[in-house]
């Protein structure tokens, strides 16, 4: 599954390479509310058709009529502005007197988009910067710290997987797991040395290692922008990735299980040199209740949790697996009239 952008990206190249002229649309700048981060793009080829958002939908209905009456015929890349007006706001969706910037962009062989797709396959992030005034971009591996960013003259986009994960385990819920976050941009890894499971993994698009987990997680070495999922309920596997995922500053580091199997991993991860700081960061039982009962509801449960964390997002403590089951029981046992 492809993220919104990379399809962007591929299309684009398609669509330069089919002879159409083709207009890409990136989302600069947002006040107020967005539907899109910044960043987010948009392509819209000379006949109207398009790929991707920068919007919830009525600011792509304005450009795609401009382009297909020639009203937007940039020579070289501009910036345009939505919403600056209330009356404006209201007509794109925007909230009032909220503001979304564009940069409009004529593709050319000098956009360098067939270069940025080469990049990404080979799993790199990459800085693409776009001199304004000649149209002409170039392209360097992305650092840590770069972002979209605009000085006037350069206009500065990251293309990339921006996120890293790796899942512990390769079996049913895993897939299930690895082809949503596929489309939420991660680069995943797929951890499982038992060949009975890494040998019938079918999803090419994240990779595979066989190795031990603990060797996989220092292989990676795990940042700010890394997730762990531990899926095998298999402690002699689970707990090698978890004892030493939970020494980095991977944003994320769950494990799949019931909460007993939960205090009893915590119990044995306290048995290694892992503080108890570092056992507390543990999401376990991994995920947000929603009742999940079938691999893909547990998938979806589980993301939405690491959705959350990414995005700095404190969920409230109820909505924790533990939590939530807990307060049923007792309203449960309220209901039957069991002390409370």
């Amino acid at each position: 599954m492809d993220s919104v952008d990379l399809e962007v990206l591929k299309r684009s190249a398609l669509w330069l390479k089919q002879g159409w002229p083709v207009l890409l649309v990136t989302v600069l700048r947002t006040w107020g509310s967005s539907p899109r981060p910044e960043g987010a793009m948009l392509a819209i080829r000379a006949d109207g058709a398009l790929a991707g958002s920068v919007s919830g939908g009525c600011i792509e209905d304005d450009l795609i009529h401009k382009v297909q009456a020639a009203e937007i015929q940039p020579a070289l890349p501009v910036v345009c502005r939505y919403g600056v007006s209330a009356d404006d706001a209201h007509r794109f969706g925007l909230p009032c007197g909220g503001t979304i910037e564009l940069v409009l962009e004529p593709l050319s062989v000098r956009s360098g988009i067939e270069l940025v797709l080469g990049a990404l396959e080979t799993g790199r992030t990459i800085k693409r910067t776009l001199d304004m005034q000649s149209g002409v971009a170039t392209l360097e591996t992305a650092g840590p710290i770069d972002c979209v960013s605009f000085d006037g003259r350069a206009f500065v986009n990251v293309h990339g997987p921006r996120y890293r994960m790796l899942v512990i385990g390769a079996g049913q819920l895993s897939r299930y797991l690895t082809e949503v976050a596929l489309g939420l941009d991660y680069q995943i890894t797929v951890c499982d040395p038992r060949d009975e499971y890494s040998s019938e993994w079918t999803i090419p698009s994240a990779r595979v290692v066989r190795t031990m987990p603990d060797d996989a997680v220092i292989d990676m070495k795990l940042d700010t922008r890394s997730a762990v999922i531990t899926l095998t309920h298999d402690p002699k596997l689970d707990d090698l990735a978890l004892m030493e995922a939970l020494k980095t500053p991977a944003f994320y580091v769950g494990a799949i299980g019931s909460r007993r199997n939960n205090a009893a991993r915590c119990a044995r991860l306290a048995e290694f040199d892992l503080t108890g700081e570092q056992i507390a960061r543990l999401r376990g039982p991994a995920g947000i209740y929603i009742g999940s009962k079938t691999p893909p509801e547990i998938a979806i449960s589980i993301l939405a949790e690491v959705t959350a964390a990414k995005n700095g997002v404190q969920l409230p403590p109820i909505a924790g697996v533990a939590t939530a089951k807990r307060y049923l029981e007792h309203v449960c046992d309220v209901g039957a009239g069991q002390p409370s």
